[in-house]
C-alpha cells in the first residue's frame, strides 16, 4: 500500500552531514529504489510498472535521455529513473478538494518537495482573476479561456509557448505547428537553459547540433573523457556503459570541480561483482577550477601540435577548414596561464596528454558543467578542435557526446521546437500544410522572461515543466510571470509554477508516459529521441490517474480547433484520433523520418542520420569541419569571493525533488547547504556547520541573496563552491548568459558568503 503524502513541510534548517561516498549504486541503490517506489505505488504496482521501463514494448523512462542497449536487462532502469516513474505512477491524487483546502497563497509558501509529493493532478483547474483558490473547470471552458486571451492579443508574438523535454515527438510537432499557424516563433524550451551552448558550438563546427556517437561507439573507444558531468546522479545508466567500455580496454578521464562517487567506483546492482567490489571507472581525475576547461583543451591542442606525428594530417587536409588560424591561436597557449585558469598540476596535464597520444579512438562527453558559462560556446568549440586534430569525428569509437538531461529534449528540438527555426524547416512546413509560417525569430527562455517583465508578452503557455523553478533570477522571473494576463501549464503533478500565476491561470492535467493512451481509433503510442539520436516508441501500461485527463496531443489539437476555428484546414481532429497520421506528416517535413510509422514499428526503433558520423560529411557553411580560434576565457575571482556552481542532489531530477538527502555527498535531511573547500573556508573564517547567506555579485550592482545555507567543508576545487538549485537560481542574474547561445550562466556565479542571521 502506498503511503500518504506529507501534511506539513519538513524542517530543513539542520541538515546532517557525514563522510561522502566513494562508490555509486550497489545494494543501497536497490534499497532506496524499492523504498521510494513502495511509498508512491505500493508493492504490486511497483513490480508491474518498473518491469516495463525502457523495454522495447514498454514506456520510455520520463527521466534522462541516456539510450538503451540493444539487449536489455529485465530491470533496465536506474535508481533515479525508478524515482521518476514512481512519482508519475503514484497512487496519491491532487483533487479539486485539495485546491479548495489550499489557497494559492498557501501553495506559494510551500517547498517544491512538498508540492511534488502531493500526487497526480486529476481535473482541469482554473484560477479566476482576483481569486486565491483554483476551482474545477470543464475542458471546453478551459479552451475557451485560452482562446479568449489569445484572440485578444494585438499580435501573436505577445504569446509564449514553452516546452519541457518530457513532451513526445508527436505532441511537440503539433504544438509548434499550432504556434506557427497562430503566427509566432515564440517557442522557448528547456534546451535554452541546458544544451543550447552545445547545439550552437556543434552546428558551427561540424554542421549538426547533436552528438556524433552511438552507444556502441563507447564500447569501442580507447579513451573516454567525461567533463562537467556527474553521471552517477544525472545519468546513472551511463555508468553501465562506462563499465562495459572499461572491460573492453577503454580508459576514463574525468574533468570536474567536484569528485563524484559514480565516476570513482560503480557497483552494478545487476552483477555479483557489482554487489561486492564494483568497478573503478576513472583512471585520471582532473579536479579543474570552474570554467577552466577551454584553457585546458587549448593547451592540450598546443601540445598535440608540438608532438611529431600526433596530428591526423590526412583528415585535417581533406575534411577541415580554418586549421592555420587555429594553429596560430593554439601555439600561443602557455603553461603558467593554463595552470592558473585550471588549478591543475602540470604532471596531471602531462599524464592526460600521454593518454591522448596513446589512444586512437577518443570520445568526449559533457553536460551542464560545460554549457552554463559565459564562454561555454568557445569552450565546446575547443573540444571539437581537440577531436578534429586526431581525426576523432566520423569513425567508430570516437566523437562528441553531449549528454542530454531530459528524456525527449533532443526530440522536441528535432520536431521544430525552436525560436530560431531553419528556413528549410519552415519551407517544408509550408509545402506540407499550405501556409506561410512566420520567419522572424522568436523568444528563447531569457528573452521570454524579459518580454513578460516588460509587458511585451501577455500569455504564457507551458507544455510540461516547472518554468518558474527552472529559470534564473527567481525574483525577476516570478514578477514577470505575475504580469501576464494568463498562465497555462499542462502538467501531471503540482509544482511551484502553479503558484506563481498571471492574472488568470489554468492547470491542464495530462497523461504520463506510464499511462495508456486510448483515442477514437484505438490505443496509441508516442515516440521519443534519446541523447544519441535513436528514435523509438513509448507505450504506457497503466490506467490513467483520472478519467478527466487528456493526452498532450489531444490538448494541442482541441486547443487548435478552438483558437484557429473550424475553417482551419489542418486536420486536427484526425490527428487527435490517430497519432500515426501525425507521424505521416512528420515523415514529410523532418529529414531522417522518412517512412516513420514502418521504421518505428521495429523493436528498438531507428537511428537518425548524422552526416559527420555516417559519411564524414560536414554540412557547415564551409562544407567542412571548422577549426575555431576564439580567445581563451575563464572566470576571474575578486579577493574573498568564491565561484559558485549550481547542481542537483542525488534525490532530485531537474526541479523535481524526490527527497531531502544527497547520500553520495554525505548530506541528509536538508538542501540548504553550500560545499566549500576547507582551505577556502579557513581563509574566509567559515567553520564547518556555520550558516551563511549566499550573495551573488554582478555588474548590475543588484543584491541577489539566498539566505540560511549550512557550510559544509568539502573537497571542491580551490576557489569554487557548490549548492543545489532551484534554491540558488535566485543568485543567477537574468542577463548573465553565455555568448551566442544565451544560456543562463548558472555554473559560474561570483558569490560572497556572509554570516547568516540563522547562525
Amino acid at each position: 500500500m502506498a503511503t500518504k503524502p506529507p501534511q506539513g513541510d519538513p524542517v530543513q534548517d539542520a541538515p546532517k552531514v557525514a563522510e561522502r561516498k566513494r562508490a555509486a549504486a550497489g545494494l543501497p541503490a536497490i534499497g532506496h529504489t524499492l523504498r521510494m517506489a513502495h511509498q508512491q505505488m505500493g508493492v504490486k504496482r511497483t513490480a508491474l510498472t518498473l518491469l516495463s521501463v525502457n523495454q522495447k514494448d514498454g514506456f520510455d523512462c520520463p527521466g534522462c535521455a541516456w539510450p538503451e542497449p540493444e539487449h536489455r536487462h529485465k530491470a533496465e532502469f536506474c535508481e533515479n529513473g525508478a524515482k521518476a516513474v514512481a512519482e508519475e505512477a503514484t497512487l496519491r491524487r491532487v483533487t479539486p478538494e485539495f485546491f479548495a483546502a489550499h489557497p494559492v497563497s498557501d501553495l506559494a509558501r510551500r517547498s517544491g518537495y512538498w508540492l511534488g509529493q502531493q500526487g497526480r493532478l486529476t481535473h482541469p483547474m482554473y484560477l479566476p482573476e482576483g481569486a486565491d483558490h483554483y476551482e474545477p473547470v470543464s475542458w471546453e471552458r478551459a479552451f475557451d479561456i485560452v482562446a479568449e486571451e489569445l484572440t485578444a492579443l494585438s499580435s501573436p508574438d505577445e504569446a509564449v509557448f514553452y516546452t519541457s523535454g518530457r513532451t513526445s515527438n508527436e505532441a511537440a510537432f503539433l504544438y509548434q505547428l499550432f504556434a506557427r499557424k497562430l503566427g509566432t516563433n515564440n517557442l522557448p524550451d528547456c534546451s535554452n537553459m541546458c544544451h543550447e551552448s552545445s547545439g550552437s558550438a556543434l552546428s558551427e563546427t561540424i554542421g549538426v547540433g547533436k552528438g556524433s556517437v552511438l552507444l556502441d561507439d563507447l564500447y569501442q573507444a580507447d579513451l573516454i573523457v567525461v567533463a562537467g558531468q556527474n553521471p552517477g546522479t544525472n545519468h546513472p545508466r551511463m555508468l553501465s556503459a562506462l563499465e562495459k567500455a572499461k572491460a573492453n580496454g577503454a580508459r576514463v578521464v574525468s574533468v570536474n570541480p567536484l569528485p563524484e562517487a559514480g565516476l570513482e567506483r560503480f557497483k552494478n546492482p545487476q552483477t555479483p561483482k557489482g554487489l561486492t567490489a564494483g568497478t573503478t571507472l576513472t583512471d585520471l581525475f582532473l579536479q579543474i577550477r570552474i570554467g577552466g576547461d577551454q584553457a585546458l583543451f587549448r593547451l592540450l591542442n598546443k601540445l598535440i601540435l608540438d608532438t611529431p606525428g600526433a596530428v591526423d594530417e590526412e583528415f585535417v587536409r581533406g575534411h577541415t577548414h580554418g586549421f592555420e588560424q587555429f594553429t596560430e591561436a593554439a601555439r600561443a597557449a602557455d603553461w603558467d596561464g593554463t595552470l592558473a585558469a585550471t588549478g591543475l598540476a602540470r604532471e596531471d596535464v602531462e599524464r592526460f596528454l600521454r593518454m591522448v597520444l596513446d589512444s586512437e579512438r577518443i570520445i568526449v562527453c559533457w553536460a551542464m558543467g560545460l554549457t552554463q558559462h559565459k564562454h561555454s560556446v568557445p569552450m565546446i568549440r575547443e573540444i571539437v578542435n581537440f577531436l578534429l586534430l586526431r581525426g576523432n569525428i566520423g569513425r567508430p569509437g570516437a566523437g562528441v557526446c553531449p549528454v542530454r538531461g531530459h528524456s525527449n529534449v533532443q526530440g522536441d528540438r528535432t520536431m521544430g521546437i525552436f525560436e530560431r527555426p531553419a528556413p528549410a524547416f519552415l519551407d517544408a512546413l509550408e509545402r506540407e500544410f499550405g501556409f506561410a509560417p512566420p520567419s522572424e525569430h522568436g523568444y528563447d527562455v531569457v528573452r521570454a522572461i524579459r518580454a513578460l517583465r516588460d509587458g511585451e508578452a501577455k500569455v504564457f503557455f507551458a507544455m510540461g515543466g516547472n518554468f518558474v523553478s527552472a529559470s534564473p533570477d527567481t525574483e525577476v522571473t516570478e514578477a514577470a510571470m505575475r504580469r501576464a494576463r494568463l498562465t497555462v501549464h499542462v502538467s501531471t503533478k503540482l509544482n511551484r509554477s502553479h503558484a506563481v500565476t498571471g492574472a488568470r491561470a489554468l492547470i491542464l492535467p495530462t497523461l504520463g508516459r506510464t499511462e495508456r493512451d486510448l483515442q477514437a481509433s484505438g490505443e496509441q503510442f508516442v515516440t521519443v529521441e534519446d541523447s544519441m539520436g535513436m528514435v523509438h516508441a513509448s507505450r504506457g501500461r497503466l490506467e490513467p490517474a483520472s478519467p478527466h485527463l487528456l493526452s498532450e496531443p489531444a490538448i494541442v489539437c482541441r486547443l487548435a480547433r478552438r483558437v484557429l476555428g473550424t475553417e482551419d484546414d489542418v486536420p486536427w481532429e484526425e490527428f487527435e484520433k490517430d497519432y500515426a497520421t501525425v507521424r505521416d506528416r512528420i515523415a514529410r517535413v523532418v529529414p531522417g523520418f522518412e517512412d516513420f510509422n514502418a521504421r518505428v514499428a521495429h523493436p528498438g526503433g531507428f537511428a537518425l542520420p548524422h552526416a559527420p558520423r555516417d559519411e564524414r560529411r560536414f554540412p557547415t557553411a564551409t562544407g567542412k569541419a571548422n577549426f575555431t580560434a576564439a580567445p581563451v576565457e575563464y572566470p576571474h575571482l575578486p579577493e574573498g569571493r568564491l565561484l559558485l556552481q549550481t547542481l542537483r542532489s542525488h534525490d532530485q531530477y531537474n526541479t523535481t525533488i524526490y527527497g531531502l538527502d544527497d547520500r553520495y555527498r554525505g548530506i541528509r535531511n536538508g538542501r540548504r547547504v553550500v560545499l566549500v573547500n576547507p582551505d577556502d573556508a579557513r581563509a574566509l573564517k567559515l567553520a564547518d556547520g556555520s550558516y551563511v547567506d549566499l550573495v551573488s555579485e554582478w555588474r548590475d550592482g543588484v543584491e541577489r541573496r539566498a539566505p540560511g545555507f549550512r557550510v559544509v567543508h568539502y573537497p571542491t576545487a580551490r576557489g569554487c563552491a557548490a549548492a543545489y538549485y532551484p534554491e540558488t537560481n535566485v543568485l543567477v542574474p537574468l542577463d548573465a548568459t553565455a555568448d551566442v547561445s544565451n544560456t543562463p550562466a548558472s555554473k559560474s556565479v561570483v558569490v560572497r558568503l556572509e554570516q547568516s542571521a540563522t547562525d
